[in-house]
């Protein structure tokens, strides 16, 4: 899809009822499901994150932002994830998490994104993170730079290939908590998407689509 045409339908994004936990399920581990209620985090204390999908051209297509995290001692290791991460004092709001935590970990600056909306919030128990997801555009392809110390590889998906039900695969996953799982996921760009980045993607997914009828 032309980046163009794309944003003449930010507005009509923009008035759409987010699916929430019923598009979040459709792209949860089962065992996860009953850690989508708000009721199961809400005396957890968890810490609060927030990333970025980051819409912007290349050619004229519409592209989305994913990154593959560097292998570390955690959790999250080697995941493919969106721009983010957790809240530090100085941010004013959560908004300004995901446009620092872009700029840290892919190099857009935060007057280059138009953060259009919020998304719905989603629980990682494995973290005990509450990650806030926002919509934002970038007129221009930015120039991106990532941080070699977080990010191993920066993923341009393009919006047609998100869009496209075929991406939708049950993957065979090694997690924190089970040494072979199988998830539902997204394949794209070659990668393999899954846990909370793939339930963030299905509501944006359906968010959008709702948005082109």
């Amino acid at each position: 899809m032309l980046f163009t045409e794309f944003t003449k339908y930010i507005p009509k994004i923009l008035q759409q009822q987010l699916p929430a936990i019923d598009a979040h399920m459709k792209m949860s581990p089962l065992e996860r499901v009953p850690t989508l209620n708000k009721g199961f985090y809400k005396d957890k204390d968890p810490r609060i994150s927030a990333v970025m999908m980051l819409f912007y051209p290349i050619n004229g297509q519409a592209h989305l932002a994913l990154i593959k995290r560097n292998a570390y001692p955690g959790v999250h290791s080697s995941q493919i994830s969106f721009p983010g991460g957790k809240a530090e004092p100085g941010d004013k709001t959560l908004a300004d998490t995901a446009l620092r935590e872009t700029f840290e970990e892919i190099g857009v600056l935060p007057g280059a994104i138009e953060v259009v909306m919020p998304f719905s919030e989603i629980y990682i128990p494995p973290s005990n993170f509450l990650v806030y997801p926002f919509l934002g555009v970038s007129a221009d392809e930015p120039e991106f730079v990532p941080n070699p110390e977080e990010v191993v590889e920066l993923i341009h998906l393009p919006l047609d290939e998100m869009l496209d039900d075929s991406i939708v695969v049950n993957a065979e996953m090694r997690t924190s908590y089970a040494q072979s799982l199988t998830v539902p996921a997204f394949r794209a760009g070659g990668h393999i998407v899954w846990g909370a980045t793939a339930m963030i993607m299905s509501e944006l997914k359906e968010t959008i689509k709702s948005a082109l009828k």
